[in-house]
């Protein structure tokens, strides 16, 4: 079942003055079937930030449509839309973004108590995904008393608590080390594994190469797109680096 459909895509935005406008996105169009882990990847410049933020419906688009679940975007009013984010979406970001000032599990609850849900239904959600994400035995420490591994994996079940339709995650791997890299990425294997659709953006191949299907956006378009089939993950890395080494040096449409 188709999850996510984006047609002909476009973000122009005008320069502070309004003398030149720059063109993020000019014509993206794609589709994500539930339960697809999809990555995106381009050159810095290339939209994927853009494109990012107008499928996180933090931004509107110039032209074209994004439809979730069936649901336009564009026709849900400005009032509702934190509310729509919060119950759709889910949320991984490079940082963390967790509150200094509140416990692991207090992070975890936060879209639950925004959206008014009892204590005994957060805690019957926050046990099985805790355990899942190997962080049970931690959820009374604050984000500066773990490491940014342990972080990261409190920010994705941050994200899955609410069982989203959709998982974004922005650049999840930028700010760990290699063996954080490593069990996010077989997380993030295994959550997609149980249904959950993931869409990342990210500059790294090695976490690239754990997705089912990776597009690459050049001059704010979907230029190629890559299919890991039956490919290994080694195989695919070696796919999408050499995808990324034609897209550095103009090759052409494929």
């Amino acid at each position: 079942m188709r999850i996510l459909e984006v047609e002909d895509l476009k973000k122009v935005y005008a320069t502070r003055l309004g003398g030149q406008k720059v063109e993020a996105l000019r014509s993206v169009s794609f589709t994500v079937e539930q339960g697809e882990y999809v990555a995106i990847m381009g050159e810095s410049g290339s939209g994927k930030t853009t494109l990012l933020n107008i499928l996180a419906a933090l931004d509107r688009p110039t032209a074209g449509r994004v439809v979730l679940d069936g649901r336009d975007l564009a026709s849900i009013p400005e009032g509702r839309m934190a509310a729509f984010r919060r119950d759709n979406l889910g949320f991984v970001f490079q940082e963390f973004n967790l509150l200094d000032t509140f416990t692991l599990e207090d992070n975890i609850f936060l879209p639950l108590v925004l959206a008014g849900r009892p204590y005994s239904e957060m805690r019957k959600r926050l046990v099985p995904v805790a355990c899942q994400l190997g962080i049970d035995g931690i959820l009374k420490k604050y984000p500066y008393e773990v490491s940014g591994g342990q972080k990261q994996r409190a920010a994705v079940a941050r994200a899955i608590i609410t069982d989203p339709r959709l998982v974004l995650a922005d650049e999840p791997t930028g700010a760990l080390d290699s063996r954080s890299t490593d069990e996010l990425l077989r997380l993030f294997g295994q959550i997609n594994r149980d249904g959950r659709t993931i869409l990342m953006v990210t500059h790294s191949v090695r976490a690239a190469s754990h997705a089912g299907r990776v597009l690459f956006i050049r001059d704010g378009e979907v230029f190629h797109q890559l299919y890991r089939g039956q490919q290994t993950t080694e195989q695919f890395y070696q796919k999408i680096s050499d995808t990324l080494t034609m897209l550095a040096t103009g090759g052409e449409r494929q």
